[in-house]
């Protein structure tokens, strides 16, 4: 949970600079890549990370202008970039403006649970963080390169002059 807005927006634009990385290497080719018809395409994946910053805020008392429908998936991943910049964006504007650390301490329902905002902030990103390692496979599949997240990612050792570790 987070103790603190300072420390949120902290991580908070690590984590979305990092989505926001995946979500530029895309293509509106590649939005269709899926595992099986069963499962959701990366562009669906991608659009649902967009909308989902609005849906589980909305939990709260924040008010701010972002895309709250994550159905149906745009057709160009320039626009699913955009519009995510612009959702983290008006998110993070709302937080400053509308929130102090003690509201962090007030608790919400969520999904049949009664949590406190900071856990809620702490759940948008590891929803993130989940959605992100799905799409890196896709990407994979669809033949994109992935930039490294939490360290350099296959081709960046490439980059290095070095061969990735084996796994």
């Amino acid at each position: 949970m987070f103790q603190s807005l300072d420390s949120f927006l902290k991580s908070w634009e690590y984590e979305a600079n990092a989505t926001q990385r995946l979500l530029k290497n895309l293509t509106d080719g590649s939005l269709k890549q899926e595992i099986t018809s069963q499962n959701w395409t990366l562009g669906r994946i991608a659009w649902h990370t967009v909308a989902a910053i609005h849906i589980i805020a909305s939990n709260t008392n924040l008010t701010f202008e972002a895309p709250s429908e994550d159905w149906p998936v745009p057709n160009t991943a320039q626009f699913i970039a955009d519009s995510y910049q612009q959702a983290s964006d008006a998110f993070v504007q709302a937080l400053k403006t509308q929130w102090i650390d003690k509201t962090l301490e007030e608790r919400i329902d969520f999904l049949g649970q009664k949590i406190p905002n900071g856990s809620l902030l702490m759940f948008l990103i590891q929803h993130q963080a989940h959605h992100r390692g799905q799409m890196t496979v896709l990407m994979r599949q669809a033949g994109l390169p992935v930039p490294g997240i939490y360290g350099p990612s296959k081709e960046e050792w490439a980059n290095f002059g070095m061969e990735a570790p084996k796994m």
